[in-house]
């Protein structure tokens, strides 16, 4: 495993076409932007090994098929927080 430390807004290219974005770190929590081509699946750590069930509050979140979907449901989000 690579682990690299970054500072808000440096980046993270993973190939020719995958890129991590640093969007915000506050506190313990780090908000990362990802862009990749739309046929790139996307899913959560929890949600690809089929331990879903070890945290139960995944159930009421949607699963986003492409980054456009994704994006599209949490920066109505981003923009409702501040």
């Amino acid at each position: 495993m690579l682990v690299l430390s970054r500072k808000e807004g440096e980046r993270i290219v993973i190939g020719d076409n995958i890129t991590l974005v640093v969007s915000k770190v506050n506190g313990n929590r780090v908000t990362i932007g990802i862009e990749a081509p739309r046929d790139v699946k996307i899913v959560r750590g929890e949600l690809q090994d089929g331990s879903a069930a070890a945290c139960p509050s995944s159930e009421s979140l949607p699963v986003r098929s492409t980054l456009r979907e994704f994006a599209a449901a949490v920066l109505p989000m981003q923009r409702q927080v501040g």
